[in-house]
């Protein structure tokens, strides 16, 4: 993947890293692993257009419980403590 080789919000130098990005839709959750562009100084990710689509289309599915091709890893619980 090519990116800008300078970060535009703070003019650092991007390089392609693996990150991890948590998507949410709905009450279910996904934890991605992707490449992506990322900027030495601020930290800032940069995403690529179909990367953000991709992200969308699996935000969408997670929010109408369409998680058949998804594979579970856990569970998630709520607590309420009293203080």
């Amino acid at each position: 993947m090519k990116y800008v080789k300078k970060c535009p919000r703070c003019n650092g130098t991007v390089v392609e890293k693996e990150v991890t990005e948590v998507l949410y839709g709905g009450v279910n959750t996904a934890i991605l692993s992707v490449k992506t562009g990322v900027c030495l100084l601020c930290g800032e990710r940069l995403y690529t257009p179909e990367l953000v689509r991709q992200f969308e289309t699996i935000e969408t599915k997670l929010e109408h419980q369409e998680t058949t091709e998804f594979h579970p890893v856990g569970q998630s619980f709520q607590i309420a403590l009293a203080a």
